[in-house]
């Protein structure tokens, strides 16, 4: 099937190379800039000094492979889409899939999103900003890049934003947890002092993201219970602790303008969670912080403030008049092992046939290219 209008991914990603963050990184920080290394057993992985696990290539570009050949490990870089790394690539592989632009996201820049270090995370997300820019500068009408910031202080969060925006940059992924965040709540998203990076991002134009595994309780940082597979259910929930924190928390009340991207967390489950908060507020408000007061309900702001990207959940498709559609996104989430890709159009035309064409539409392209104020007049169906 094609479809009438061009089709937008809004969560795709880039596969970092070997010299994304050494060739990058500010000279003090090249000794310890995350590399790559090559073991016998194990393929190619990226050590990230600071972190304990290096990150195995193997579900990094896995797009396409067949589910009983997927695996983390044993996988060299050479064998990765190209097309993760080399943008020279890229359009032949969006063309095969049907998609005509893509919100672009880091791979290794996600997991660097947990390091304990703010000061390193700052300096690799800088590097990371500069080569991201270079790639999506080939096509950036097509490929649209997300730049990275630590989150160090309210006034280095501002400058970040202004340089991501020089830089050519659509939107900012944001680290799970602020560098100002305390294991006692102070300096959380909804801390007021955060109140004017919230105006920043509203003022520049950037599109705020939470991505999945981002946030400590969602990056497999500890086993989790029952068998391994069991924690790749627990991912979403990270993503929602944040979106309950900036509701609860009022910053859409004190911010009308603001709007953020809940990424790669499906998104069936929306219904479910406002009216859980719904009725958490309607019970138990006295629970909220001192001087907070919402004027609306929770699920009122989650409809308004908030998007969400998911890829081949069909529930989201099924229960879609139940949220604001208006705030859902599609995504191939290329080239990692979840991707739709190269059979995105086949499963859209299945998953989207009991829809209007007005919502069709607004999900497979109108609302992400809303966002981050995309010409679709330059862009063509596929």
């Amino acid at each position: 099937m094609t479809f009438s209008f061009p089709v937008i991914s809004a969560d795709s990603h880039i596969t970092e190379p070997p010299d994304c963050y050494t060739a990058h990184i500010d000279p003090a920080w090249r000794d310890q800039a995350p590399h790559m290394v090559s073991d016998d057993a194990r393929g190619d992985m990226f050590v990230i000094p600071g972190m304990s696990r290096p990150i195995a290539m193997g579900l990094v570009a896995a797009a396409g492979k067949p589910a009983e050949e997927l695996t983390v490990s044993g996988v060299s870089f050479d064998e990765l889409h190209r097309s993760g790394w080399d943008p020279n690539y890229r359009i032949a592989d969006q063309q095969r899939d049907g998609v005509a632009a893509e919100v672009i996201y880091p791979t290794v820049g996600m997991m660097i999103c947990n390091h304990p270090d703010a000061d390193f995370k700052h300096a690799a997300f800088t590097a990371y900003n500069r080569w991201i820019a270079d790639y999506c500068s080939v096509a950036p009408d097509r490929l649209l890049g997300c730049g990275q910031t630590a989150l160090r202080s309210v006034d280095e969060g501002i400058a970040d934003l202004q340089r991501i925006a020089d830089l050519g940059l659509r939107g900012v992924m944001m680290p799970g947890e602020p560098a100002t965040w305390s294991e006692d709540g102070s300096g959380d998203y909804d801390d007021p002092m955060w109140d004017p990076f919230w105006q920043a991002a509203i003022d520049l134009g950037l599109p705020l993201s939470f991505h999945i595994l981002t946030s400590r309780a969602s990056a497999f940082e500890s086993r989790p219970r029952g068998p391994r597979i069991n924690g790749f259910l627990a991912i979403i929930r990270g993503i929602q602790d944040i979106m309950g924190t900036l509701i609860y928390g009022g910053v859409f009340e004190r911010h009308p303008d603001l709007k953020v991207v809940c990424v790669e967390a499906d998104a069936g489950w929306v219904p479910h969670y406002m009216y859980r908060m719904d009725h958490a507020w309607k019970r138990h408000r006295n629970w909220m912080a001192p001087g907070v007061e919402l004027q609306r309900l929770p699920s009122e702001y989650f409809a308004e403030h908030i998007y969400t990207t998911f890829q081949d959940d069909w529930t989201a498709f099924r229960v879609a008049e139940q949220m604001n559609w208006r705030r859902l996104m599609w995504a191939n989430d290329f080239p990692h092992s979840d991707s739709t890709w190269p059979w995105s159009q086949e499963m859209l035309a299945e998953h989207t046939a009991h829809l209007t064409d007005e919502m069709t539409q607004a999900i497979l392209s109108g609302n992400v290219s809303d966002l981050y104020q995309i010409n679709t007049d330059v862009l063509s169906a596929v």
